[in-house]
């Protein structure tokens, strides 16, 4: 009998561990759109474009500086660069290389507020990209002009998060429809990657088995604790703070010497 033939048995053979990704300030050392913006001729954004941001509108203001990017004639050649450039965090390599030897153990998905150009580009230069089974972001192309132009991802109902992405709903969407194509089967457990407040939101999805990796002393790590000492039950899941991606590989090696 093959799997082809029974779900059960190809689900038996597919990764038993989903593990998701944020990018910037996570697989990247610095946010993609800063590191961008030094294109421009004179390396900064003028005030007026800095103040016109409004709280929870970040896409929106994305597509602004991209727009005034193209108008100051920032090449694609220029912003290709200018991604490939962007150094890793540390330690994120040595993480990708455990990943990519246990390939048949995790499932690895990107779920990022930047966009599909920055991402892709990056991740396509360190030779990673095939590693991914998905990337949630929002989408970017170069249009006839030659300006990358940026659309929000989704509409959604979540008070929490930006009015353009809510990774909670990315990730419970996600896991459905996995578990369908599985024959049934959840995935044993989940890690969740990140460093920003964006990434409380999916950690509340969490539960019990899995596991959230804050960058230690940045955004999500702080609101997680603040969480923790609320004693908020919201939270279920694991936490275990990193700051080099080999804190990650310690953890994922002591839960696959459990099994």
């Amino acid at each position: 009998m093959t799997a082809q033939s029974n779900p059960a048995l190809a689900a038996s053979q597919e990764q038993r561990f989903l593990v998701l990704f944020d990018f910037d300030e996570t697989i990247i050392n610095e946010s993609s759109d800063d590191a961008v913006v030094r294109a421009l001729p004179n390396q900064e954004l003028p005030d007026w474009l800095k103040n016109s941001y409004r709280e929870g509108h970040y896409n929106e203001h994305m597509q602004k500086v991209l727009a005034y990017m193209a108008e100051q004639g920032v090449t694609k050649e220029s912003i290709h660069s200018a991604v490939v450039k962007i150094p890793p965090t540390p330690g994120l390599p040595k993480l990708f290389q455990y990943l990519q030897s246990r390939q048949q153990d995790f499932e690895l998905v990107v779920v990022s507020d930047a966009n599909m150009y920055f991402i892709e580009t990056w991740l396509e230069q360190a030779g990673v990209r095939s590693n991914f089974r998905k990337i949630f972001t929002n989408p970017a192309s170069f249009d006839a002009t030659g300006r990358l132009v940026l659309l929000p991802f989704h509409s959604h109902l979540c008070s929490s998060c930006p009015d353009n992405m809510c990774k909670q709903a990315i990730l419970r969407e996600y896991l459905a429809k996995r578990q369908k194509e599985r024959g049934g089967a959840p995935f044993q457990r989940v890690f969740y990657i990140g460093d920003g407040a964006n990434d409380i939101c999916p950690s509340l999805a969490l539960g019990p088995r899995d596991t959230a990796f804050p960058r230690r002393d940045f955004p999500m790590h702080r609101l997680l604790l603040d969480m923790q000492q609320s004693q908020a039950a919201t939270f279920k899941a694991n936490m275990v703070p990193w700051v080099s991606g080999e804190d990650i590989v310690d953890c994922l090696k002591k839960i696959m010497a459990e099994r």
